[in-house]
């Protein structure tokens, strides 16, 4: 076998079904080997980024890491900006790229870049294959580096000479497997220390962060609140940790502002955080002079930093820490002072679902979704906006990963690529892309890639014509916003240029129809729904104070 046929070999071993990317003359072999591949499909997208927010999203939604390929230099350096997403927000990724023959990288070549050092800051671990009869051993670690908590990117670069030469058989062609782990036990003395702080406290509350979800401790987290009567503000990545019916649920932490959650977090007098990583949202955000007591629970242990310095920590399985510590705590009395909070949260998030003014409001938009996709396993992806305050906040949410948003790294472009490969994944499910109009034209091409697919997800375009996020800040900041507005084309027929389904909303009434028949298409759709955003000025006001 060739080195680019052991590395297609590897990548079966690793249980990979998708490599997403663009072929140039420099990852041909690698092309090659994986047409002959009967377990992976290769996937043509229209641009490198977009391969690599389809395997950003793989990753998030299996947690087994997604694959993207490129070639050298402009194909290598358009990969960068999804590999960094993946690796900030803990998506497991496999970034792979061809590179010019080994004998020209001492010279100025043509399209020759350092690549093993450019992605060196965006991954956990980055190489090149110099030898062929070491590329089973440089897959196994990518992976066991990309899939290990936290999980994030490796990058591999494979010179196009090394890829073409044979690997004699033996140990470098050899499938290597991967060793087993198992679950890190908790110290008992921290397990101790956390149950008696939370015991001791009158008003704790649960701060829950994407980390959780990873680690398969949505039960355990459930649990917890139930049992011990303890309410719960998630990071918008861990959106669907607690069902949105459920009495302990309060809100959705990181909208700019005070919002519900941040009222409840301020009259709290222990906060639980369950699998928060502070890339989420700054410890600034919420504990600014670091004014709480905090017990961590994680699967590793917390960064570093001024405004989160915890008074207990709990390392390990966070399933196992949370379950044990249920089994010691113990809590009567009901959070009245988190319920009245909650029902105000509905009332505020349920009072625009009616109305009928033109352009929408977001609050009615969003109702409008979540009313057509009634199954708790449809998927929404937010790309990053205005909207995504809005959807953070509001959208009803029912069980983890059904509600993707990009909040460590937070990049625009996001949903629609991030999209078809929800829907490769899950083909029976409804999937949403909800975009701005700034967001999705900087990945709108992938829309030929869904209908090559067939992957026939809806894209929802909040139009407001603007860069709607920064308008507000502006205004917020300055009292007055400049440089943020833009012309779009009309949406409608570049769906239609596509071979997707296009719609316009022209009143608030017809937005469900709209929908019900957009997801009722073997094609992707695509509905251009104008928006009004001076609604933005009522996020983060709640004046509220717990008594």
């Amino acid at each position: 076998m060739t080195a680019a046929e052991v590395l297609v070999k590897c990548l079966e071993q690793e249980g990979v079904r998708y490599v997403f990317g663009i072929p140039g003359e420099e990852n041909l072999e690698i092309v090659k080997a994986l047409r002959e591949s009967e377990q992976i499909t290769f996937i043509v997208t229209r641009h490198e980024q977009g391969a690599a927010f389809m395997a950003d999203l793989v990753g998030r939604l299996t947690g087994k890491a997604g694959v993207c390929l490129s070639t050298l230099g402009p194909g290598a350096t358009n990969l960068v900006t999804g590999v960094a997403d993946a690796n900030s927000d803990g998506a497991p990724l496999i970034a792979i790229t061809g590179q010019v023959p080994s004998e020209k990288m001492h010279l100025t070549s043509h399209q020759y870049l350092d690549l093993t050092a450019m992605f060196a800051p965006i991954t956990k671990r980055s190489k090149q294959i110099i030898r062929p009869d070491t590329v089973n051993e440089i897959v196994a670690i990518a992976f066991k580096y990309a899939e290990s908590e936290k999980p994030g990117a490796s990058y591999i670069d494979l010179p196009c000479d090394v890829a073409a030469m044979q690997v004699e058989e033996g140990t470098g062609t050899m499938m290597l497997q991967k060793p087993t782990s198992y679950p890190e036990i908790p110290d008992p003395s921290s397990i101790d220390h956390a149950a008696n702080a939370i015991t001791a406290a009158k008003r704790p509350i649960i701060l829950c962060g994407h980390s959780a979800i990873r680690n398969h401790a949505t039960e355990a987290v459930r649990h917890l609140a139930r049992k011990l009567k303890i309410p719960v503000i998630t990071t918008m990545m861990a959106k669907g940790v607690l069902p949105w019916t459920d009495p302990y649920m309060i809100s959705t932490i990181g909208v700019p502002g005070r919002d519900y959650a941040d009222a409840a977090i301020e009259a709290a007098d222990l906060v639980i955080a369950v699998g928060y990583d502070i890339v989420e949202l700054a410890p600034e955000r919420w504990n600014k002079g670091g004014i709480h007591r905090i017990v961590h629970i994680g699967a590793r242990s917390p960064h570093i930093n001024k405004n989160y310095q915890p008074g207990v920590t709990v390392i390990g399985d966070i399933s196992a820490s949370l379950d044990r510590i249920s089994m010691i705590a113990g809590r009567e009395e009901e959070p009245e002072w988190a319920f009245a909070l909650r029902k105000m949260m509905l009332a505020e998030s349920n009072k625009e679902a009616g109305d009928l003014s033109f352009p929408m409001k977001p609050q009615k938009v969003i109702a409008d979704i979540r009313a057509v996709m009634d199954s708790e396993d449809d998927i929404l992806i937010s790309d990053v906006g205005a909207h995504k305050m809005w959807i953070a906040r509001d959208y009803p949410c029912y069980r983890p990963l059904t509600s993707i948003i990009s909040n460590g790294f937070a990049t625009m472009g996001i949903a629609v690529p991030g999209a078809v490969a929800a829907k490769l994944l899950y083909p029976d499910r409804r999937v949403i892309a909800a975009t701005g109009d700034g967001g999705f034209l900087m990945n709108n091409q992938e829309l030929e890639t869904a209908v090559r697919l067939g992957t026939n997800f809806v894209t929802l375009i909040f139009r407001d014509d603007h860069y709607g996020l920064i308008k507000w800040k502006q205004e917020n900041r300055y009292g007055e916003s400049y440089d943020v507005s833009f012309g779009n084309p009309d949406f409608v027929k570049m769906a239609e240029s596509f071979g997707c389904m296009g719609y316009r909303v022209e009143k608030a009434e017809d937005l469900r129809g709209i929908l019900k028949d957009a997801f009722s298409q073997k094609a992707p759709s695509v509905i251009d729904c104008p928006i009004d955003y001076s609604e933005n000025g009522r996020l983060g006001k709640v004046t509220y104070q717990v008594r």
